[in-house]
């Protein structure tokens, strides 16, 4: 699985162009192709880090899907592991982010396609644990990939939950903080943030969570949009499907996949969004 040749004769070109969780993330040309890869380069100096690496390289290299960043390689040179990947030349959605304001229409797009993603992972027993617009890539081609897997949990049937505390802080799930046993349902949570993200350009609560998210949220209640009358119903429903405290009112990824997007499917419809089915009464 971990080639031990030294990948400097067949990556060329090699281009710093951002940090993953535990290792820099540059771009380069496979001069076997002439095609561009991303490589993430991980230092591996505790037997820890080894082994999360490592399992973090079997979940991607097990879990293919249209909606997954898609391993190609890995090499192992010194104490330096490389994981050779697709390279998403649209950059990371936090970017987008950054320099426009996003169409509900195009925020319904990206968000259907994280969902399947997300859905895949669930449905193999894989929670992400770090969903968040800086892991999401893009491609020119429209494509939207889930990427960075350096904090994934693999469930199994005899443990199907966690309670390891592992995420970044704005878009952890209050259960995660504190250290309450969870499944798949906190990617729903981030996601929610990050669809408040997408919405409003920055996370809720940003500057008040880089210590203790969960006092913020029991102070103030689930995050709200700032000015929730400048968009539709649909899209306060559909965000507020997935931010709930209560796991049970909490959507799944497939259950959110049955909202239609209406945009993403090129039809009309009210930028966007169609009603979800009733679960709950939701939280505007």
């Amino acid at each position: 699985m971990v080639k031990m040749e030294n990948p400097m004769m067949k990556y060329t070109n090699l281009e710093y162009i951002g940090r993953g969780t535990f290792g820099d993330v540059c771009k380069a040309l496979d001069t076997a192709t002439g095609g561009e890869v991303a490589i993430k380069k991980i230092t591996l100096q505790e037997l820890i880090r080894r082994e999360v690496t490592f399992k973090e390289l079997m979940v991607m290299k097990i879990n293919k899907h249209l909606n997954i960043v898609n391993y190609l390689k890995s090499y192992l040179l010194g104490d330096e592991l490389w994981l050779v990947m697709e390279y998403m030349d649209g950059g990371a959605l936090s970017d987008v982010i950054n320099e426009t304001h996003m169409s509900e229409r195009e925020i319904a797009a990206v968000s259907r396609e994280c969902l399947q993603g997300l859905d895949f992972l669930h449905s193999n027993h894989v929670i992400h644990r770090d969903v968040k617009s800086s892991n999401i890539l893009l491609r020119t081609d429209g494509s939207v990939k889930l990427a960075d897997f350096g904090l994934f949990a693999q469930l199994t049937p005899e443990q199907s939950r966690q309670s390891s505390v592992a995420s970044t802080s704005g878009w952890m799930a209050p259960e995660v903080v504190t250290g309450q046993p969870y499944g798949p349902k906190v990617d729903i949570w981030s996601f929610g943030i990050m669809g408040i993200e997408m919405v409003e350009r920055e996370a809720p609560y940003w500057k008040e969570t880089s210590g203790m998210p969960r006092l913020v949220i029991a102070r103030r209640g689930i995050p709200k949009l700032l000015q929730p009358n400048l968009f539709s119903p649909w899209l306060r429903d559909f965000l507020s499907c997935c931010l709930q405290t209560d796991k049970e009112q909490c959507w799944s990824a497939k259950e959110l996949l049955q909202v239609k997007c209406k945009g993403a499917a090129g039809e009309t419809g009210c930028e966007g969004w169609a009603p979800p089915p009733r679960k709950s009464k939701g939280i505007r």
